[in-house]
């Protein structure tokens, strides 16, 4: 639960980031601090039911833009999310691992003639 004014802050990872492949490392950083509540793959249910799946956050979200909304901190208005705030390297990684998971986007109805 979070608690007023409560933040996780992700400066430090245990592996050294310049030392790692950037999807590898945010699939860790996501398994491990958002795991918990949300999908973080390509396929399943989220563990908690309010908790969107990540593999269609780009239908809400610009993942180009992405990293900038981890470093400010990203928060919800749900009381069971934390807020989080990553340092550059860690949204980054977060964002490439994103990319890697997103669905195929829904198909649009033809237009009927």
């Amino acid at each position: 639960m979070r608690s007023a004014g409560a933040m996780l802050t992700l400066l430090t990872l245990s592996l050294p980031a310049q030392a790692q492949d950037p999807v590898v490392q945010g699939r860790q950083i996501v398994e491990e601090f958002c795991g918990p509540c949300h999908a973080t793959g390509k396929t399943g249910a989220s563990p908690h039911a309010d908790a969107p799946p990540f593999r269609t956050l780009a239908r809400s979200f610009d993942l180009d833009r992405f990293p900038q909304l981890l470093e400010r901190g990203i928060s919800s208005n749900h009381p069971d999310m934390p807020e989080f705030k990553f340092n550059e390297a860690s949204a980054r990684a977060v964002r490439d691992y994103l990319r890697t998971v997103q669905a195929e986007p829904e198909p649009r109805p033809e237009p009927q003639r």
